[in-house]
């Protein structure tokens, strides 16, 4: 095994070989994730929750990014039956836990979520959490592009045979 956990060109060859299974199962939790992300936090309008500060443009580029890389790491535990060696549960997977959790942080209402307010108040949500949020978002699209990068370059990765 190379010193590298990770490699642009292996997790290339995985999308590439990646079938019809595969792109389903990725489409399917692109959606789920915009939806279990986006309906709580009202970037998604629903009538089932509201937020008191107005969805930022950001939040939306942050949510579909969030969504595409989410239902890319989901997609890498479908297992395909023409690799001889699937990922471990190891291999990133953490990652893109700690990726999705922030995301929801990243793109909520600053002032709606309980702990800040009980932390900063509504002033300090609004003048110290807000600003920060961005920077969340990208945190959670690098944890996440980390974690499908491990996944799909272990997918591809060849196995190491121990010697006798």
């Amino acid at each position: 095994m190379s010193s590298s956990r990770r490699s642009w060109r292996r997790a290339g060859e995985a999308l590439r070989g990646w079938r019809s299974r595969q792109w389903t199962v990725a489409g399917a939790g692109a959606l789920a994730t915009a939806i279990l992300v986006g309906a709580p936090t009202d970037v998604v309008p629903n009538p089932l929750f509201g937020r008191s500060v107005p969805v930022q443009w950001w939040n939306y580029p942050a949510l579909a990014v969030t969504a595409a890389l989410a239902g890319i790491v989901l997609s890498t535990y479908v297992r395909q039956p023409s690799t001889a060696s699937e990922p471990k549960p190891s291999d990133g997977g953490r990652l893109g836990a700690i990726g999705g959790v922030l995301s929801f942080f990243a793109v909520g209402c600053p002032v709606c979520n309980k702990l800040v307010l009980l932390l900063l108040g509504a002033s300090g949500a609004l003048s110290y959490w807000a600003p920060l949020q961005p920077l969340l978002a990208v945190l959670s699209a690098a944890l996440l592009a980390e974690a499908a990068l491990r996944r799909l370059s272990s997918q591809t990765e060849c196995p190491v045979t121990a010697s006798a």
